[in-house]
C-alpha cells in the first residue's frame, strides 16, 4: 500500500508522526495491530486508537469479506524452495508465504542449516525457486554463522558477498530484545524487501527466563503476543515466517518418541505448518508433517551438505 499515514481521516501530521516514530510505518501495520496495544505504543486515547484502527481495515479490506474474495487473495500466495525436491514436495511446493512455518527437533538436527538455506534461496529469481527478496534472520542463541553462509553461495555458484549483503541478521539477547525486534519488523520488512523472517530459535529465551509453574502463565503470554505478532506480518506482507522450536522429554512415555515440541498449545495453535525433523543415518535427515490444515502427515528426506541441504540422492 503506497497511501500515507495522513489519508486515514483524522489523523493530522502530530499523530501521523508519533505513529511512525511507534513503528507503525503502514495502513496494514495499524490495521493489524490490537488497540491495546496502539494505545500504550503511540500514547493515544482510546476512542482515537479505536478510529484509527477501524478506518485503517477499511482502507485495506479487513472488515467483512467473501470467500471469493479470501480466495482471490490467496492466490498472492508463493513459496521458497528449500533446495530439495523431496522436502518441497512434502511441503506443498516449498515454505509458503501468509504462513508461519515451525521446524521442530533435537540439537544438532538441522534446523539452523534449513534456516540458512532458505535465507539464501529465498532470494533467487521465482523461476528459480526463490521469492526476489531479502531475508531477515533474528539469532536468538547465537547459532547464525556468516562463513556457513559464504560456504553455501559457493557451492550454489551464487556471489556470496551479494548473498551475505541480502540477509539483514538481528542478535536478540533476551526475551524483551526478541519482542521488541518483532514489534520493529512491521517497519523493516516493506521497506527492505524482506520476503522472507527467521526466528531461531522462537523459545530459547523464553525458556530460560521464566522458571518454574510460578512463571508459566506470563511466559506463555508474552510467547503468544510474539507469535500472533508473526502471523500477522506474513499475512499482510504475504511473505514467509519461519521459527525453529526446542524439544523436551515426555518422562511419561514408555512407548516411541519420548520427545516433544516445546511452548504446549502456544506454539502448537500459533504456527501454520509444524515440520518435526529427526537424525537418520550419518547426515541424513527426516522430516515429517505432524500438523497442518492442509498438508496430508507425511514424511521427506534430505542430507546436510556444503549446499546446506539438498535431496539424498541428488
Amino acid at each position: 500500500m503506497g497511501e500515507e499515514l495522513e489519508s486515514l481521516k483524522g489523523v493530522g501530521p502530530a499523530t501521523a508522526e508519533r505513529l511512525r516514530k511507534a513503528g507503525f510505518t503502514t495502513l496494514e501495520a495499524i490495521a493489524v495491530t490490537p488497540v491495546r496495544e496502539l494505545m500504550e505504543k503511540v500514547g493515544l486515547g482510546y476512542e482515537t486508537a479505536i478510529k484509527i484502527s477501524r478506518i485503517a481495515r477499511g482502507y485495506i479490506g479487513l472488515e467483512f469479506t467473501t470467500a471469493k474474495e479470501v480466495w482471490e487473495r490467496r492466490k498472492n500466495l508463493a513459496r521458497c524452495s528449500t533446495g530439495s525436491k523431496e522436502l518441497d514436495k512434502m511441503l506443498g511446493g516449498g515454505i509458503e508465504t501468509q504462513a508461519l512455518t515451525e521446524l521442530i527437533g533435537e540439537y544438532g538436527v538441522g534446523k539452523t542449516q534449513l534456516c540458512l538455506k532458505l535465507s539464501v534461496m529465498v532470494q533467487l529469481p521465482r523461476s528459480e525457486g526463490g521469492l526476489e527478496g531479502r531475508a531477515l534472520y533474528i539469532d536468538t542463541e547465537g547459532t547464525f554463522s556468516p562463513e556457513r553462509v559464504y560456504q553455501i553461495a559457493v557451492a550454489m555458484g551464487l556471489d556470496p558477498s551479494k548473498i551475505l549483503d541480502n540477509i539483514i541478521v538481528a542478535r536478540a539477547y533476551n526475551s524483551d530484545h526478541q519482542a521488541l525486534i518483532i514489534d520493529h519488523l512491521f517497519e523493516i520488512c516493506p521497506k527492505e524487501n524482506v520476503k522472507l523472517v527467521v526466528v531461531d530459535s522462537m523459545i530459547s529465551h523464553f525458556r530460560g527466563e521464566y522458571v518454574g509453574r510460578e512463571n508459566l502463565s506470563e511466559r506463555q503470554q508474552k510467547l503468544n503476543s510474539c507469535l500472533h505478532k508473526l502471523v500477522r506480518l506474513a499475512e499482510i506482507y504475504n511473505l514467509a515466517v519461519v521459527v525453529t522450536n526446542q524439544v523436551q522429554a515426555n518422562p511419561a512415555a514408555f512407548f516411541g518418541d519420548p520427545n516433544r515440541p516445546a511452548g504446549g498449545h502456544i506454539m502448537a495453535h500459533a504456527c501454520t505448518h509444524r515440520i518435526y525433523i529427526r537424525k537418520s543415518k550419518e547426515s541424513v535427515r527426516i522430516a515429517r508433517v505432524i500438523d497442518s490444515p492442509y498438508l496430508p502427515e507425511s514424511e521427506a528426506r534430505f542430507r546436510i551438505s556444503e549446499k546446506g541441504i539438498e535431496d539424498v540422492n541428488p
